[in-house]
């Protein structure tokens, strides 16, 4: 048995939902189906879930709403006609969003149930189109098959009682179409998973079924050693473990939501990335462990959008509870952190920039004096981070060697260095005009 998840590039058209139907007719073991919301078909085109939240964010602002609405309704009207089916699916649609705005329902819950209506719609429209090629296919709303999760909206988390409601929708006849991106709450509230939630719903129910693998079609071959719009023709990934795949995701792999693995890897259930344009190319392989190779390292991502806080204060590290307080300020702004690289006398906080406005950062520094009253307080902006990964790392060496000399050969300033505890990557921060040039020269370095 297996479960595939089709990505919203799969079913951004009726010429790629037929793409899709050939797929899963082409073999029967494949008995659960998540799809996301329709996709961009082309780079400047728009994603429908980007439709639905304009649609809610003017409705809530009192802008009008009608022309966005047409944009959806008229993208599965003609999704629909050309697959030759019946238009009730799009009425169906434009109507649950003309219901939803009207409702009387708290804001966070019409916001989630907006979001989620790209993937139901498009579940439907596959499963009527399945139905039309012969295959005897269900639509399964993520409730009835047992999909709980917990009540925080746009961020939701799956609870363990979801795996053992799923295992019991083994024993259905036919194949299963269930949409991606949301669950519901004890109580019955829709609740969306945060952005790329849909990868998170595939590994969720493959985990739940306990499939013999889970298979997610996106519109890439395989999964590449670096980013190919800053490498040309890189090397593909054959295998990679969950934990490196994990980093990879973290640190701007787009092939995959960074927690979307979690389920999949506590069940033990091997994922396959494969082309929904090439389905007979093998793909790449995500397992719990794999062999050792003469290749330590299995790939390179780099992401911007970074800041760091530096505080230096002498005898640091005999305050006792000073990290802790430092990060209490941070969890007091709801500020997460991403990474916390520390020495005798100084420490930094890593975060995403987006979320330390200018006036958080004004708190912070202010707390930061009055509290702990450091010695020299610095703010770091528009940072990259590179994660150098492999699991084979930790048994070559030279590996940290050779990568900083990579980097400060190709003429870029190593700004911060933290080697995980977790002993599969390798972080370091530069200046975000630097990152490809970085990227480039690590690639030469451990691939060419």
């Amino acid at each position: 048995m297996k479960v595939a998840k089709f990505g919203g590039s799969s079913v951004a058209s009726a010429n790629q939902i037929k793409k899709v139907g050939a797929i899963i007719k082409q073999d029967p073991a494949r008995k659960f189906i998540v799809v996301s919301a329709p996709g961009k078909r082309y780079k400047d085109d728009i994603k429908i879930t980007d439709t639905l939240i304009k649609i809610s964010e003017n409705d809530d602002q009192d802008r009008p709403y009608e022309d966005l609405l047409d944009l959806v309704n008229d993208r599965f009207l003609s999704i629909l006609e050309e697959l030759n089916l019946t238009s009730a699916i799009a009425h169906e649609l434009h109507q649950t969003i003309e219901d939803v705005l009207a409702s009387d329902a708290e804001n966070s819950l019409k916001v989630d149930t907006i979001k989620s209506l790209g993937e139901v719609f498009s579940a439907k429209a596959l499963q009527a189109y399945l139905t039309s090629i012969g295959v005897e296919a269900t639509y399964l709303n993520p409730e009835t098959a047992g999909i709980i999760v917990s009540d925080q909206p746009g961020n939701a988390q799956v609870l363990e009682e979801s795996f053992t409601n799923l295992y019991k929708l083994r024993q259905q006849d036919g194949v299963q179409i269930i949409p991606g991106f949301f669950g519901y709450t004890k109580s019955g509230k829709l609740v969306t998973f945060s952005r790329g939630g849909s990868d998170i719903t595939g590994s969720i129910v493959a985990a739940g079924v306990q499939a013999e693998l889970y298979e997610n079609f996106t519109d890439v071959d395989s999964v590449y050693t670096v980013n190919p719009s800053i490498v040309e023709q890189p090397k593909e990934i054959t295998t990679i473990t969950y934990k490196e795949m994990r980093e990879l995701s973290y640190a701007g792999f787009s092939v995959f939501h960074d927690e979307a693995l979690i389920p999949a890897f506590k069940k033990g259930i091997p994922v396959c990335i494969k082309n929904t344009n090439n389905p007979n190319a093998p793909g790449t392989m995500v397992v719990a462990e794999k062999e050792p190779t003469e290749q330590c390292v299995v790939g390179i991502a780099g992401d911007d959008g970074f800041c760091s806080l530096y505080v230096s204060k002498y005898l640091m590290n005999r305050e006792l509870g000073f990290g802790r307080k430092l990060l209490q300020i941070f969890e007091d702004e709801e500020i997460s952190f991403e990474h916390a690289p520390s020495g005798i006398d100084d420490m930094s906080v890593v975060i995403r920039q987006k979320y330390f406005t200018k006036e958080k950062e004004r708190r912070v520094i202010e707390r930061i004096e009055s509290e702990l009253h450091v010695d020299t307080i610095k703010i770091h902006r528009d940072l990259a981070m590179i994660m150098v990964v492999g699991e084979g790392m930790i048994s070559t060496v030279g590996v940290a060697k050779k990568a900083t000399s990579a980097i400060t050969d190709s003429g870029v300033n190593i700004m911060m260095i933290n080697q995980g505890s977790s002993e599969v990557s390798m972080m370091f921060g530069i200046q975000e005009v630097d990152l490809e040039r970085s990227v480039q020269s690590l690639y030469k370095a451990f691939f060419t």
